[in-house]
């Protein structure tokens, strides 16, 4: 949201790409009509865009953001009678099943995976080596161990005190402290 505020395009394409979903499905049951759902859509990314910078992280998240201005856009567009008959009560919608895991769910994902490399950052460049060579590349433990010349042990000794300072500092930022 912050980059979005600074006009950042990407970061409208990287939360329209995490909640186009679930804000569509909103929109869709209030409105009850898939064009009129559209429109309702566009115009909360359209808003989104020109007033990324009236979010405010304290008082909701940024799905739940999203979600009350996607219900009020709908709920605009119902009372200024733009929708077409048919169109169902706001108390009437039935929720729609998303098999698409759920934007905020996404937004925990992206965090935490923003965190993990931060930490990873902290580490020695050894271990930030290593540990990034075997979990996100794939490489076993012994082919590590042949590429660095070095004992089988050695590499999984190295790999493992790495794996303890990443956790200690996973853990110290679950706890609102800075393990930086």
């Amino acid at each position: 949201m912050v980059r979005l505020a600074d006009g950042d395009s990407a970061a409208l394409e990287e939360i329209y790409t995490a909640t186009r979903v679930k804000l569509f499905g909103i929109c869709y049951r209030i409105l009850g009509d898939r064009k009129e759902a559209e429109d309702a859509l566009q115009d909360v990314y359209v808003n989104l865009w020109q007033r990324a910078d009236r979010y405010d992280p304290q008082r909701a998240s940024p799905i739940s953001w999203l979600a009350t201005f996607a219900r009020n856009r709908a709920i605009d567009r119902l009372r200024t009678g733009k929708v077409r008959s048919g169109a169902v009560a706001v108390e009437e919608a039935a929720p729609l099943p998303d098999e698409a895991p759920l934007a905020d769910a996404l937004l925990v994902d992206a965090e935490r995976d923003a965190q993990i490399h931060k930490c990873l950052g902290t580490l020695d460049d050894r271990a930030q080596t290593y540990i990034r060579a075997a979990f996100f590349e794939g490489h076993t433990y012994a082919q590590l161990a042949d590429a660095a010349d070095v004992p089988l042990g050695t590499m999984k000794s190295w790999i493992r005190r790495g794996l303890l300072r990443l956790r200690a500092c996973l853990e110290a930022s679950e706890k609102g402290g800075d393990a930086a």
